[in-house]
């Protein structure tokens, strides 16, 4: 389980480390490989552990390609995922294409969602969870029944 947020810099190649407090996990998983894509709402990335992310690919392959709707986040998913290895320092190399769409510049946020990591650049982060936040006191939609169950 990966929660938190943490704070690393993005190298001249296009490097990130996996922050220290995720190794452990990610070593006991025996994970060599992760898998970056796009999400399609947000200008971030996605991270998962490869066997993960084999089980996500399985469900959206599932999918009807059909239905337009299937077929584009298909597109984006699935088109977008990249597989990386870490290297001995426990560093992974993003690719440019996917650095360009997360507006990664020198400072990363690592975001923590469980099973999987979001990786934003710290200003697009910033100011995505100040409007969030604002959004939280002027919610103009109801609560969805599934949140208001959940009590924090």
């Amino acid at each position: 389980m990966f929660r938190g947020l943490h704070a690393v810099n993005l190298d001249a190649k296009g490097r990130i480390a996996v922050p220290s407090r995720f190794r452990e996990k990610l070593a006991q998983q025996e994970v060599k490989e992760l898998v970056v894509t796009i999400d399609t709402e947000s200008p971030c990335l996605l991270l998962y552990p490869l066997p993960e992310w084999e089980n996500i690919e399985k469900k959206l392959e599932a999918l009807p390609s059909f239905n337009p709707a299937t077929r584009r986040i298909q597109r984006l998913l699935i088109g977008h995922a990249t597989e990386l290895e870490i290297d001995p320092q426990w560093r992974v190399l993003l690719p440019p294409l996917l650095r360009q769409h997360g507006h990664l510049e020198k400072h990363i946020i690592f975001v923590g969602q469980g099973k999987k990591f979001e990786i934003w650049d710290q200003i697009q982060w910033e100011e995505h969870r100040t409007k969030w936040l604002l959004e939280e006191t002027n919610l103009s939609e109801p609560v969805p029944p599934e949140l208001q169950s959940i009590s924090l």
